[in-house]
């Protein structure tokens, strides 16, 4: 039987690495994996709470595998966010608080008339019997 104050510590240890890449990391990335160390503590927290001789049901892993996949969704949509970031400014620096209105394309009406628009040409292959 495995003692439960070694899998604390180490949750305790992996959640403080992670606060500090949240708090002190400028870097997109590095403040996300300092969220998954988080949610990996969590995790382990979890699970070692499931693994305790008298705990009826095996609850924590079930919960974890719940975790995991909303830090999988997280991680999917964060990454893009920080793609389109890279792409529109040239960096992920989260302490130069980016305008994201600027360099915004004006919303114009499209011409249906005009025969370079995909949009007009498809809409006019639909369109004909």
């Amino acid at each position: 039987m495995i003692h439960l104050q070694w899998p604390v510590m180490l949750a305790a240890v992996l959640a403080g690495l992670g606060v500090y890449g949240v708090i002190a990391r400028r870097n997109a990335v590095l403040v996300l994996i300092g969220v998954e160390l988080i949610l990996n503590a969590a995790n382990l927290l979890l699970v070692t709470a499931g693994s305790r001789p008298d705990a009826p049901l095996a609850a924590g892993s079930v919960v974890t595998l719940f975790v995991v996949t909303i830090a999988a969704a997280e991680i999917s949509i964060a990454l893009a966010v920080i793609l389109v970031m890279f792409r529109r400014f040239g960096h992920i620096d989260l302490t130069a608080v980016p305008d994201l209105t600027k360099g915004a394309p004006e919303h114009t009406e499209r011409d249906p008339t005009d025969r370079t628009d995909p949009a007009a040409l498809a809409a006019e292959e639909v369109s004909e019997p």
